[in-house]
């Protein structure tokens, strides 16, 4: 996994987030897209190519299939620079105000295409829990693991099924409190979960307004840790 790719797991998710936002996850909007911020290069060429202010838009690296998102034409590569009236700048912006946006109307999105500048009608949805604990859990600093595909190393071992622990990111909460990758996710507080979006659900509903209480399995051991309120 690149590093860009690797940042894009933790903060997409429109999947999707490290910053907090007011409310409980049940409450989220959703957008449905897979985001990341643009390099120095590619802000240069965008803000050249298009003729606006260097240091706009972020990626769309994926739209998910049957969401908000699909049904407004939205596609991937496409560049957001501003959601309703506001400019974008960066991926934890766009993530707050589609967070925040009401899922009862319309809302406009601007993108740049190779062909020019679109405006899209978006009518946003609320956030699915297992998509809420993903962002949850990505604030804490960590992102649960997707299956393996079959020929992939390790897919043999793999439980398709089991909340595996994917990333830890550096400095964050998560690492503080000493998750490691490949830790399975046995209890959420004291919730005890049996697959991975049993294990998002439950992390969503616990939000990230309070400190995260997790038991797993590492190797033949049990461990209990407590992730700080990030």
């Amino acid at each position: 996994m690149t590093p860009v790719f690797r940042r894009a797991a933790l903060t997409a998710l429109a999947v999707v987030l490290v910053a907090a936002v007011v409310g409980e996850a049940r409450s989220w909007s959703w957008l449905g897209v897979r985001i990341r911020d643009l390099s120095e290069q590619e802000m240069e060429e965008i803000a050249s190519r298009h003729g606006i202010r260097e240091g706009f838009g972020v990626m769309i690296v994926e739209v998910i299939a049957d969401t908000p998102a699909a049904r407004a034409g939205l596609k991937n590569g496409d560049i957001v620079v501003a959601f309703g009236e506001r400019p974008i700048v960066e991926t934890r912006l766009l993530q707050r105000l589609i967070a925040a946006a009401p899922t009862d109307k319309d809302t406009l999105l601007t993108v740049l295409r190779a062909d020019g500048r679109r405006a899209l009608k978006v009518r946003l949805t609320m956030m699915p829990p297992a998509v809420a604990g993903e962002r949850v859990a990505a604030e804490f600093g960590f992102s649960l693991q997707d299956p393996a595909q079959p020929g992939e190393p390790g897919a043999a071992r793999m439980s398709s099924t089991a909340a595996t622990v994917g990333i830890v990111a550096r400095g964050s909460a998560a690492e503080k409190a000493g998750l490691e990758v490949g830790d399975v996710i046995l209890q959420v507080g004291d919730r005890p979960v049996v697959s991975r979006d049993a294990a998002r659900e439950a992390i969503a509903e616990g939000g990230a307004e309070r400190p995260l209480r997790l038991t797993l399995r590492r190797g033949e051991r049990q461990v209990s840790l407590t992730l700080p309120t990030p």
